[in-house]
C-alpha cells in the first residue's frame, strides 16, 4: 500500500486527544505550509487561518462548539475563516492575485472579466458568496489532515459549532466569517473500524 493510502487508512475523526503530547513546532509548521500551497478557485486563496493556543480562548470557544473536548484537549486548533468582501469581483485584492502571475495588463483585464462573469451570480447573494468561499477552505483542510496522517498526527474536522458565537468570541472584523474548525494532535484510543461505501456504490462510468 502506498504511503498516501496508508495515511488515508490511518486518518479518522479523533474524538479524544492526548493532552500531554504536543505536535513538534516544525511538523506543525509543515501542516500550515501544506494549507498555504493548496489550490483554490481562480487562485484567490480566500482562506485565512487562526491558530488558537490560549487556554482561556479555547475554553470560551468550547462552549460555542457543543462542548466538544477536542477544542481544549488537542495540541493545535486551527480555525479557517474567509473574508468574503475581499474576493468580490473588481477588488484590488483580486486584481493583485491575477497580476502576480506576471500577465500583461490586457491579460489581467481579461481575467478580471472572466472572474466577474463567474462571480456576479454568486456575490449578489451573501449566503451564496459565503458558501463559495467556505467551500474553498475544505481543500487545504483535507490536504492538512491527510498530510498530518503521514506524520502519524491525528485530526478532527469540526462543523458542530455556533457560527455567530465563535465569530463573536474571536472578535472577527465585519465581513470575515468562520468556515470550519480542525483539531490536531495525538489519539488516546485506537481508532474504530473505518466504514465506507463500496466503490461500485459511489462510482459510475459513462
Amino acid at each position: 500500500m502506498s504511503e498516501f493510502l496508508s495515511a488515508m487508512a490511518f486518518r479518522h475523526a479523533c474524538k479524544q486527544f492526548d493532552t500531554e503530547k504536543q505536535i513538534p513546532e516544525q511538523e506543525f509548521d509543515s501542516l500550515l505550509e501544506v494549507a498555504r500551497t493548496s489550490p483554490s478557485s481562480f487562485g484567490m486563496e480566500p482562506w485565512r487561518m487562526i491558530v488558537v493556543r490560549k487556554p482561556a480562548l479555547r475554553k470560551a470557544l468550547k462552549s460555542a462548539c457543543w462542548n466538544q473536548a477536542q477544542i481544549t484537549d488537542c495540541s493545535e486548533l486551527v480555525i479557517f475563516t474567509t473574508d468574503n468582501d475581499t474576493v468580490r469581483s473588481g477588488t484590488v485584492y483580486v486584481r493583485k492575485m491575477f497580476e502576480r502571475r506576471g500577465l500583461s495588463a490586457e491579460a489581467v483585464d481579461t481575467y478580471m472579466g472572466v472572474y466577474k462573469n463567474y462571480l456576479e451570480p454568486i456575490e449578489c447573494d451573501e449566503v451564496l458568496l459565503e458558501n463559495w468561499t467556505a467551500k474553498q477552505c475544505y481543500i487545504p483542510l483535507a490536504n492538512m489532515m491527510t498530510y498530518a496522517a503521514t506524520l502519524k498526527i491525528d485530526s478532527c474536522p469540526i462543523e458542530g459549532f455556533d457560527k455567530e458565537s465563535v465569530e463573536a468570541i474571536l472578535d472577527l472584523e465585519y465581513g470575515r466569517s468562520v468556515a470550519v474548525i480542525c483539531a490536531f494532535g495525538y489519539r488516546v484510543n485506537p481508532q474504530s473500524e473505518q466504514k465506507r461505501l463500496d466503490l461500485k456504490q459511489i462510482v459510475e462510468y459513462r
